[in-house]
């Protein structure tokens, strides 16, 4: 007999096995000095060796594979210095400015925006009727921002919170038509929340397993986004097209 296979794994020994065998191969396991090897009888090797290339080639693309390593994102609070600014604009506005003019000038009046003044998407994001609301809205962006900024850097983290944020006043705006305001971060808040339900959806698509818990990501996104931003008095639309 000849060693057709050495330094195997056990497991892989008895797979290739199961194989010679399903086949009618005569074969023997043994253990070796460098882990376990495959014996055929010499008038076999050939198609003891066809029959096992056939079995890897058609096994390749089920096998579940590690996660390339990925270079680890240093750690950042960038929400958290996000939301320190914002509360510091805010304690500004309402010492030293008029806030109701700012609300008529900068908020997110859907008419206003429908014709033209599209600057209103990003400003209304920085204007918060009162205390509580403003304090919302910190700590989803300490939480949520922070995540993000996490997972893709903190610039472009920002860049795509505040897109996310803006181009969902926009699209509210346009759903709207007419007849609403609108003032908060909340928009972007729930665009983080987005973000990051994405990401893991797009993550686990590519990972072998079940196509059930690809879904996961998103359906926690949006029981999130119904827990939290679905209470009195606030713009749920916005939320949602902000998510």
């Amino acid at each position: 007999m000849l060693i057709l296979r050495q330094r195997l794994t056990r497991e892989e020994a008895d797979t290739f096995g199961l194989v010679l065998l399903s086949s009618g191969i005569a074969h023997q396991v043994l253990q070796g000095r460098g882990g376990w090897e495959l014996w055929v009888a010499e008038d076999a090797t050939e198609q003891a060796e066809a029959l096992l290339q056939t079995y890897l080639k058609e096994n390749r693309d089920t096998q579940t594979l590690p996660e390339p390593a990925s270079t680890p994102q240093p750690k950042t609070w960038s929400g958290v210095w996000g939301a320190f600014g914002l509360l510091a604009w805010h304690m500004i506005l309402v010492m030293r400015y008029d806030v109701d003019g700012f609300y008529r000038i900068y908020g997110a009046s859907a008419s206003h925006i429908v014709n033209g003044e599209w600057y209103r998407c990003a400003t209304a994001l920085m204007l918060h009727a009162d205390s509580i609301h403003l304090l919302a809205n910190l700590a989803g962006l300490a939480v949520f921002a922070t995540a993000v900024c996490s997972v893709s850097g903190w610039g472009m983290g920002w860049l795509l919170t505040l897109a996310a944020g803006i181009s969902g006043n926009l699209v509210n705006a346009y759903a709207y038509g007419y007849g609403h305001r609108s003032i908060g971060a909340s928009t972007a808040v729930f665009g983080a929340l987005g973000l990051l339900s994405a990401y893991q959806f797009l993550k686990k698509v590519k990972m072998p397993g079940s196509r059930f818990q690809i879904w996961l990501p998103l359906g926690a996104g949006l029981a999130l986004l119904a827990f939290l931003g679905a209470s009195a008095h606030t713009d749920i639309m916005a939320h949602l097209f902000g998510f």
